[in-house]
C-alpha cells in the first residue's frame, strides 16, 4: 500500500508541512483581517506578534522535507495570494525568500555549532526580512518593526532552546 492510497498515513508523514502551509495562510490573513493595534500613534498588526510561530514550524518542516520547504512556502504564499490579499502575499513571499536565502548562507558557509548558527540566522535574517515585509505592505514604522522582530525572535528562541535542551539530553545519555 502506497502512502498516497492511505490519507491518514500521508497526513502523519507530512503533518508539519501541511500545518506550515496553513499557518502561512493564517498569519497572512491576520495581517489583512485582524484589527490593528495603535501604539504611540503607529499601527501594529496582530500578525506582527504571532509571526514567530512560522519559524518554529519551519524547523520541523525542514526535517520532514529538507530543502523542499521552499515549495511549501511557495504553496502557502500562493494560497495567501488567493485567500488573503495580493500585496500581503507578495510581501510575505519576498521576505520569506530573503530570509531563507540568508539562513541558507549562514547554515551552509559558517562552521559554527548549530546552536550558534540558529542565533546568527535570527539576528541577521529576522530584521532584514521584517523591513522588507513592512516596507512592501506600506506599514514600516519603528513600533511595527520592533513588534515583528520580537515576534520572530521569540519563535526562533523557542527553536533554539528546544534544540539546546535536546542536545544536552543526548550528551547526558552518552
Amino acid at each position: 500500500m502506497t502512502i498516497l492510497s492511505n490519507p491518514s498515513q500521508w497526513y502523519r508523514r507530512f503533518a508539519c508541512t501541511i500545518s506550515y502551509i496553513i499557518l502561512i495562510v493564517l498569519i497572512n490573513s491576520i495581517f489583512v483581517y485582524a484589527p490593528y493595534i495603535v501604539i504611540r500613534g503607529s499601527l501594529i498588526s496582530s500578525g506582527d506578534l504571532v509571526v514567530g510561530a512560522v519559524y518554529i514550524l519551519r524547523d520541523f518542516v525542514q526535517r520532514e522535507i529538507k530543502h523542499y520547504v521552499i515549495l511549501a512556502m511557495l504553496l502557502g504564499c500562493f494560497c495567501s495570494y488567493i485567500l488573503a490579499e495580493q500585496q500581503i502575499a507578495i510581501a510575505s513571499l519576498s521576505a520569506f525568500f530573503v530570509g531563507e536565502f540568508i539562513d541558507w548562507g549562514i547554515y551552509t558557509f559558517t562552521k559554527k555549532p548549530l546552536s550558534q548558527r540558529l542565533l546568527w540566522s535570527a539576528g541577521i535574517s529576522a530584521p532584514i526580512d521584517s523591513v522588507i515585509f513592512l516596507y512592501l505592505t506600506n506599514m514600516l514604522n519603528p513600533e511595527g518593526l520592533l513588534a515583528l522582530i520580537l515576534g520572530k525572535f521569540l519563535g526562533i528562541f523557542v527553536v533554539w532552546l528546544s534544540w539546546r535542551l535536546r542536545h544536552q539530553q543526548q550528551l547526558s545519555y552518552a
